[in-house]
């Protein structure tokens, strides 16, 4: 029989059995896992034998890098970056498999598994590249000559090359980011002064007039208050504080009857004390009187016009009469800055009311003479304009007399009754009696009123 065919007919090609050959049992599956385990443990040397050849190739890379790398730092600083950051991942995967290999001399299962220092060597890429960018290229570079000549053999055992080339374009990346983004300042936080549950923060953006025209009023209901007021000799600031005070706002309070009804009424009580004391008598309460009463200072204190065309276009007038005022005491350097425009309307609004309220008033600070930030990064609302310190009300310093009841806790009180238009953010002295007054300890001898 030709050998073909009995090859063929061989149980092993899928024949028939020959009684002849031995029979797949026992001996022939101990010969199947012999092959097997022989197989493994060639396939296994020969891995062996190609690590160890991987990590000469391996140190050979990392030498001709930093070769590369020291004559491209002195040629030009420009390529050297790139350079730099891959030379420094080379030095950090060689300092971790170093670092592996001394763990290894103590704990042998430690050397037997390579991977678990894969998550080291991962996290010491990044902080390479931020030593790179901090401390300079030229430093970087011989850093990681030296430290490359002393752990490369540890390092390419750690590492192969795709995983080295990956981390090296994690690292150029995060190194372009850190130089071609723009590095920004965060911006100062706005000033905030008083209480945490009611604090005031300052913008310091520039602020409208603030009597818009709907707030204004109509020139014919001005002609209208000036007759009826002169017909009944009454002052036209009071006819107007009280119908402010009872909600009577828009550009016509009243028509041309109610004002006549009451400059009669306010006429028929007779020659009064003040202002607070006929508020009283036409309408028998005192709160309403105090409100009413420091709505007619402030009427009185701006002027008529004020109140018609707005205070943007009376601060003029306001700033006039304020500067020829000789019960307004005010520092040159204060008085200069009036004369430059450079102290906002409400901060002139607000002296004029003191003045009106308590005879005279003195103002310590206004732009000149105060430092240009209230706290560190913050400018003051003084520089602005925007703020006023008063010294001394009616005759009496605010110094010393912050007591109860005393001078200072009456200003305090009359500021507060100020309309919505023209009220501070800021009332600050040694006392806090709601809404924007609180206290604060430097201002023992002045009362701070700012917008």
């Amino acid at each position: 029989m030709p050998r073909w065919f009995t090859r063929n007919e061989n149980w092993d090609f899928g024949g028939k059995p020959d009684p002849t050959t031995d029979q797949p049992g026992e001996p022939k599956r101990k010969r199947r896992l012999a092959t097997t385990f022989a197989f493994t443990v060639l396939f296994f040397a020969g891995a062996s034998l190609a690590a160890v050849a991987g990590n000469k190739f391996s140190a050979s890379i990392v030498e001709d890098d930093t070769t590369a790398i020291e004559s491209t730092t002195t040629s030009d600083a420009s390529e050297a970056a790139p350079a730099a950051e891959e030379a420094a991942d080379d030095s950090a995967a060689a300092a971790a498999a170093a670092a592996t290999e001394a763990a290894a001399s103590h704990d042998p299962s430690a050397a037997a598994d390579p991977a678990a220092a894969t998550p080291d060597m991962t996290a010491a890429a990044p902080e390479a590249a931020a030593a790179a960018s901090d401390q300079g290229f030229s430093q970087v570079t011989q850093a990681t000559a030296s430290q490359s000549d002393a752990a490369a053999p540890g390092a390419s055992a750690a590492h192969s090359p795709k995983q080295t080339a990956a981390k090296r374009a994690r690292a150029r990346t995060e190194h372009l980011r850190a130089v071609l983004l723009p590095k920004t300042k965060p911006a100062p936080k706005p000033e905030i002064e008083g209480p945490e549950a009611g604090a005031t923060i300052w913008l310091n953006s520039p602020l409208p007039d603030p009597t818009p025209p709907a707030r204004r009023l109509s020139p014919k209901f001005a002609a209208n208050l000036k007759v009826a007021a002169q017909r009944s000799g009454v002052d036209w600031s009071v006819m107007l504080g009280i119908l402010r005070a009872r909600g009577a706002t828009g550009h016509m309070p009243a028509d041309r009857v109610t004002l006549g009804r009451l400059a009669t009424r306010l006429d028929s009580f007779g020659p009064a004390r003040g202002d607070w004391s006929r508020i009283v008598a036409y309408s028998g309460d005192t709160r309403f009187a105090d409100k009413a009463a420091a709505l007619a200072r402030y009427d009185r204190a701006v002027g008529l016009d004020a109140l018609v065309k707005g205070l943007e276009a009376s601060k003029a007038a306001i700033a006039t009469r304020v500067l020829a005022d000789r019960n307004i005491s005010i520092y040159q350097a204060g008085r200069n800055d009036i004369v430059a425009g450079k102290v906002d309307v409400r901060v002139l609004a607000m002296i004029a009311y003191l003045r009106e309220s308590f005879g005279q008033v003195t103002v310590s600070c206004l732009v000149a003479g105060h430092r240009l930030y209230a706290r560190p990064g913050v400018v003051s609302a003084h520089i602005y304009g925007r703020a006023v310190d008063i010294a001394d009300v009616g005759g009496t310093s605010i110094q010393g007399h912050q007591e109860p009841g005393g001078i200072t806790e009456r200003t305090v009180r009359e500021i507060l009754l100020l309309p919505a238009e023209v009220m501070p953010r800021q009332v600050i002295s040694l006392l806090g009696l709601g809404g924007p007054s609180f206290p604060l300890a430097n201002h023992f001898n002045h009362i701070h009123i700012g917008y």
